[in-house]
C-alpha cells in the first residue's frame, strides 16, 4: 500500500480471511480473460514496524505491550525511560513512529530532527497537544494523533476526590491521627449538598463530573464558549464573569490554548466568591501561579487543589525526594495548609491505561494502512487541527 510519503509498507494488520472453496454442487461459470497488464514485482514479506516510546514508565511498558500482543503483533516497541528532546531525538533512528507523553518536547527543531530521521508519525498517548508544534508537523508532513478521551470518569472521580479532600481536610486528618492527635480543631468543612459548583469546560470529563455532582445535590453552573445541550439536564450555562462570583467550588476541565492560558489570573481571582475553592485536573497553564499564591495569602481563595502545574515538565513523573527542588513557586504553594498538589495522576486507572494503549496503536494502524484517522491533529497538507479539538473543553 502506497502511503503519502512514497513508502510501501506491508504490515499484516487485520488480514482478510481466505475465501471458502466453491461448493462442488455449484459450478463456477467461466470468466472472460483479464486484459494484460504490466508484471509486478513479487510482494515483499511482512515488515516489522518500529515505534520508539519516550518517557516510558513501567505501566506504559505493561499496557502498550499488552495492547500490541493482543492485536498488533507486527509492531516492535522500543522503550526509552527518558523524555524526548533535542538531546535524545537521535535514539528514534530506525523507527517509523514515536510515541510520547505530555512532558516530551515536540518543538519545531525537534520535529525537524524527526523528519531528518525519516520519522513519519507522532503518537500522543494523552489528550493534550499544546506541547506539539502542529504547524511545523503539517509543513513537514508528519502525522500526529492523540487520544482525545479515555475513561472521562477517571478524571472526573479524581476531581471530586480533590474537592472533598480539600473541603473536609481528610489529608490533614490522616497525618494527625498517625501522630496520635485526634483533635478536630482546624478540620471543619462544608456540606457539599446544596452548594454551587462551577465547571469550566463541559466536554466528556466535565459532563462526567456534572453527573457525579448532581448525585450530591449540588447546583451546577458551566462555562464553555462552545455550549452543547448535553449539560442542560444538569444545570445552566453562564459567562465566566457570571460563574465566578456564584460558586463555592470551581473545577477546570479545559485544554490549554492561547485563549485559555492563565484563564485564572489576578482579574478572575478577584471576581470569585470569597473563600471559594479551586480544583485543576486539566492543564497547569490554566492557572497563573503567582496570582493563585497572592489570592491564597489574602484569603480570597479558600483552597486550591492541583493535579497539574504550569512548570511541571521538569518535575512530575520523577522521584525528586532526594533532591533540592529549585521551583520556588511550587514550594511556596505546598506551604499552605489549604493547598493540595498531586503529580498529574487523575487519569491513572487500569481502565484508562488500557484505553490509552489501545487507541494509540489503533491510531498507528490507521496511519500505516492509509485509512482516515478520527484522532488526527494535522491533515498533512491542509493544516488543521481536528475540528472537535478546537473548543475549550476536554
Amino acid at each position: 500500500m502506497d502511503h503519502a510519503f512514497g513508502t510501501t509498507y506491508k504490515t499484516g494488520w487485520a488480514p482478510m480471511p481466505p475465501s471458502p472453496p466453491p461448493s462442488p454442487t455449484s459450478p463456477v461459470p467461466p470468466r472472460a480473460p483479464s486484459p494484460a497488464r504490466p508484471s509486478s514485482p513479487p510482494p515483499s514479506p511482512i515488515s516489522i514496524m518500529k515505534i520508539a516510546v519516550f518517557s516510558a514508565k513501567p505501566y506504559d511498558r505493561e499496557y502498550l505491550s499488552r495492547a500490541r500482543d493482543g492485536a498488533y503483533v507486527s509492531v516492535e516497541l522500543v522503550f526509552h525511560d527518558f523524555a524526548l528532546s533535542r538531546e535524545t531525538v537521535s535514539l528514534a533512528k530506525g523507527a517509523q513512529a514515536i510515541c510520547v507523553f505530555v512532558n516530551d518536547t515536540l518543538s519545531e527543531d525537534v520535529l525537524e530532527d524527526l523528519h531528518n530521521l525519516d520519522i513519519h508519525a507522532i503518537l500522543l498517548r494523552c489528550a493534550g497537544f499544546n506541547h506539539v508544534d502542529l504547524k511545523a508537523a503539517d509543513r513537514l508532513r508528519i502525522f500526529v494523533a492523540n487520544v482525545p478521551s479515555y475513561s472521562p470518569e477517571a478524571v472526573a472521580e479524581f476531581a471530586l476526590a480533590l474537592i472533598q479532600t480539600l473541603n473536609r481536610k481528610t489529608h490533614r486528618a490522616y497525618n494527625r491521627v498517625r501522630e496520635g492527635n485526634f483533635s478536630l480543631d482546624g478540620l471543619l468543612g462544608k456540606t457539599l449538598h446544596g452548594k454551587t459548583v462551577g465547571i469550566v469546560g463541559v466536554g466528556k470529563i466535565g459532563i462526567a463530573l456534572a453527573r457525579i455532582l448532581r448525585g450530591f445535590g449540588c447546583k451546577l453552573i458551566a462555562h464553555d464558549p462552545y455550549p452543547t445541550d448535553a449539560f442542560l439536564e444538569f444545570g445552566k450555562y453562564a459567562s465566566l464573569d457570571e460563574l465566578l462570583p456564584q460558586c463555592d467550588f470551581i473545577s477546570l476541565h479545559c485544554p490549554l490554548t492561547e485563549s485559555t492560558r492563565h484563564i485564572i489570573n489576578d482579574q478572575s481571582l478577584a471576581k470569585i466568591k470569597k473563600g471559594a475553592m479551586l480544583v485543576n485536573t486539566s492543564r497547569g497553564g490554566l492557572i497563573h501561579t503567582k496570582s493563585a499564591i497572592a489570592a491564597l495569602k489574602n484569603q480570597q481563595l479558600g483552597g486550591l487543589a492541583l493535579d497539574v502545574y504550569e512548570a511541571e515538565g521538569q518535575l512530575f513523573y520523577q522521584d525528586h525526594s532526594g533532591d533540592i527542588i529549585q521551583d520556588d513557586e511550587l514550594m511556596r504553594l505546598m506551604t499552605f495548609p489549604n493547598v493540595i498538589v498531586c503529580g498529574h495522576q487523575a487519569f491513572f486507572t487500569e481502565e484508562a491505561l488500557t484505553e490509552i494503549a489501545e487507541c494509540t496503536l489503533k491510531n498507528f494502524s490507521d496511519f500505516i494502512q492509509n485509512m482516515p484517522c478520527k484522532n488526527a491533529l494535522v491533515s498533512l497538507g491542509s493544516s488543521l487541527v481536528r475540528k472537535d479539538s478546537v473548543p475549550v473543553r476536554i
